[in-house]
């Protein structure tokens, strides 16, 4: 693997990242959710921030980005479709773009829904995807822009990626998530199997990622909006699957 990971706490619950490419010692963050806790983690491991990449707008993901821009000569990448709303990006970035970090490439997928521009980065060679509030551990992060349809399709494009892609997500929702989804789907032996680990790690003070993609497939109801047991579940056997994506973002929102 040339792709190390470091993966830390921002904030109250946002996760922080930073993404080192061995070869060349190219460092990026994910996000910039808070400027000291970057800084600290960059002290710990002796490296040099180099790039920060941005998934969406919104102020937890963006706010560190002037005083990291300050510390560093760093190269700030971000959504081409939020960039009137973004300070201080240098390059614009849409779907099946490839960004490099030193012999790392990563290509763009776009994830609206959260937001109206929000994408993911995704290290094919690695199998590592930087998901942001796209998709979380057993959840997806809330419609605050965004419509059913086009957040259900980019949830399907993280999907179809390999079952080993471990995924970084953008925030420490795994527990809250899994209360939920075993209150829809209590009999999937594989989710109580997944909360139960959850508890464990939590209970130990560990971070609940990465998650496996493969495993997120069998346990995550926002991935599986198409099996018609959730369809059943909400009474709309026949609907578009967008329409039962709906139904279980609803009922997150309400529970």
């Amino acid at each position: 693997m040339s792709l190390i990971v470091d993966v830390f706490g921002a904030r109250s619950d946002n996760f922080g990242y930073l993404a080192h490419d061995e070869a060349t010692g190219r460092t990026a963050a994910i996000d910039a959710p808070e400027a000291g806790p970057i800084l600290d983690a960059l002290k710990r491991r002796g490296w040099t921030l180099t790039d920060i990449f941005i998934t969406h707008h919104h102020q937890d993901h963006v706010e560190a980005i002037p005083a990291l821009k300050a510390e560093y000569d760093v190269k700030v990448t971000g959504p081409k479709y939020e960039a009137d709303k973004i300070e201080g990006l240098d390059v614009l970035v849409e779907a099946g773009d490839t960004v490099e970090l030193g012999d790392t490439s990563f290509v763009v997928l776009f994830t609206p829904g959260h937001t109206l521009g929000h994408i993911c980065y995704f290290d094919r060679a690695d199998n590592v995807l930087f998901s942001a509030d796209a998709l979380f551990s057993l959840g997806c992060g809330r419609m605050f822009e965004g419509t059913p349809g086009p957040m259900w399709d980019g949830l399907k494009v993280l999907r179809d990626l390999p079952d080993e892609t471990l995924i970084y997500c953008g925030h420490e929702y795994t527990q809250a998530n899994a209360k939920f989804a075993l209150s829809i789907d209590p009999e999937n032996t594989a989710l109580q199997a997944r909360a139960a680990d959850i508890e464990a790690q939590r209970s130990a003070g560990k971070p609940t990622i990465p998650t496996k993609l493969g495993e997120e497939k069998a346990i995550n109801p926002f991935l599986r909006a198409d099996d018609p047991y959730f369809a059943k579940h909400y009474g709309l056997e026949g609907a578009d699957p967008a329409e039962v994506f709906a139904a279980i973002r609803k009922g997150k929102d309400n529970f």
